[in-house]
């Protein structure tokens, strides 16, 4: 069965994840593939997290219609986001209007995203499993989709596709609407950002505004203690052999496509 998801004039960011248990015999880690289907150019960021190598890169160029892959071992973890109305010189100076990391370069060079910005978070191989999430806890500027596909684990979708750029509210909302604070990064209150005496799952209960991101995005991260619906992980979900033939005695890579795209149709 076909699986569409559209929107007009928003970027959906998606991930979709071909992969078994990266701790399987032979197993080595992760390729991720970028691919930009947008009309427009997005500057993706990677952000290892601490004890995990940098990749290849952390933050990069990504015209439309290219696609740019890096490897990542067993046991990596970390974040991707994409930067939007970015302006680079030359030597890779500049900024982005959403997702900025500070660098003053293309390169994020170990600095995270600038909330708002939705982020995809990945951890390779944590007691046999992968675990997988699209969190609005630093805000949104992109639609993003996870998606497993195929195979006999349990590799359930997550993310957002609705464009909450258009649903924020005023006093969440960012110059002209180019993305959506989250109310812990509106408001700075412990009541929002479940700090301080609201620093337990029972005492930071959902707020009006995380509860409009969850009803927008039943299944992505809505605030800090957001668990329950929102975390999913990968084990065994079958490689296809024309994503990756099996070559006796070679080591075998999980397989992780991140198409950015306007309307797409996923087969």
């Amino acid at each position: 069965m076909d699986h569409i998801f559209c929107c007009t004039s928003t970027l959906i960011f998606s991930v979709f994840l071909f992969c078994f248990s990266p701790l399987e015999p032979g197993v080595s880690g992760a390729t991720f593939t970028f691919v930009n289907r947008c009309d427009y150019t997005v500057w993706p960021g990677i952000l290892a997290n601490a004890g995990s190598p940098r990749l290849d890169s952390t933050g990069f160029e990504l015209p439309k219609d290219s696609s740019r892959s890096f490897q990542a071992p067993t046991g990596w973890s970390g974040r991707f986001w994409g930067r939007t109305n970015c302006n680079f010189d030359g030597s890779g100076s500049g900024s982005c209007l959403t997702g900025d990391c500070g660098s003053g370069q293309v390169e994020c060079n170990g600095l995270g995203a600038a909330p708002p910005a939705t982020l995809a978070e990945f951890t390779l191989g944590s007691g046999g499993q992968d675990f997988y999430d699209v969190s609005l806890v630093d805000g949104y500027n992109l639609p993003m989709i996870v998606e497993g596909t195929g195979g006999s684990g349990a590799c359930d979708s997550t993310g957002c596709v609705s464009d909450l750029n258009q649903q924020c509210p005023l006093e969440l909302r960012v110059g002209d609407g180019s993305a959506c604070k989250s109310a812990c990064e509106a408001f700075r209150s412990p009541e929002y950002c479940c700090i301080g005496e609201y620093g337990t799952p029972a005492s930071c209960r959902p707020s009006v505004y995380s509860e409009m991101f969850k009803s927008a995005c039943p299944r992505s991260y809505s605030y800090a203690y957001d668990d329950a619906t929102s975390t999913f992980h990968l084990y065994r979900c079958r490689l296809y052999a024309d994503v990756l033939p099996f070559v006796s005695k070679q080591p075998l890579w999980v397989r992780v496509r991140i198409l950015l795209c306007f309307g797409f149709r996923v087969r």
